[in-house]
């Protein structure tokens, strides 16, 4: 690998804080929520859970960088009929947080509560509360726990391990944990 000037460093550094990177999205999507979804797959997980199934997304600067041109063509597929609403998943979405949060604004701008917002993170869900409280006022299904593999349950939908839930927003930002879905 070639070192990086100076100049490099500090650009790179500037697109780490200000661009989030995505390796896919996919569309149409029915694996990862309700319905048939569009799913964003953001680069960059700090979990590196032993057994990933995508262990490409760990690294930050994997993928293109999430500009305008990439939020225009996410909106267009979700601004279809059939699509249900977005996935986010990765790598960590909660791992890029302030440009998550930004997305999610300008999703419900744009849809309002018309298409739903499903989150996976390997983040608990009290974690999220104390770190990441403002991405509850958005989505409606999260998704959380990191993957463990001696908990992995295929016959579990929508989730790899039985430590995962999946989480719905009922009321005032409240979730509840459902077992049926």
């Amino acid at each position: 690998m070639t070192e990086r000037s100076p100049k490099q460093k500090i650009e790179l550094n500037i697109l780490k804080i200000n661009k989030m990177r995505y390796l896919n999205i996919t569309f149409p999507d029915v694996n990862n929520g309700l319905g048939c979804r569009v799913s964003l797959w953001v680069s960059g997980c700090t979990h590196h859970c032993k057994y990933c199934h995508n262990k490409n997304s760990w690294n930050f600067e994997n993928g293109k960088i999430f500009d305008e041109y990439a939020e225009l063509k996410l909106f267009n597929y979700v601004s279809l009929d059939y699509i249900k609403g977005i996935t986010l998943t990765g790598g960590d979405p909660l791992d890029s947080y302030e440009d998550i949060i930004k997305l999610l604004h300008n999703f419900r701008e744009k849809f309002g509560n018309k298409k739903d917002i499903w989150l996976y993170t390997g983040y608990y869900m009290s974690d999220i509360k104390e770190k990441f409280s403002k991405i509850l006022e958005l989505v409606d299904y999260i998704v959380d726990g990191p993957f463990e593999m001696d908990k992995k349950d295929t016959t579990l939908p929508f989730r790899g391990s039985s430590n995962q839930n999946i989480y719905k927003k009922v009321e005032n930002n409240n979730f509840e944990c459902i077992t049926n879905i």
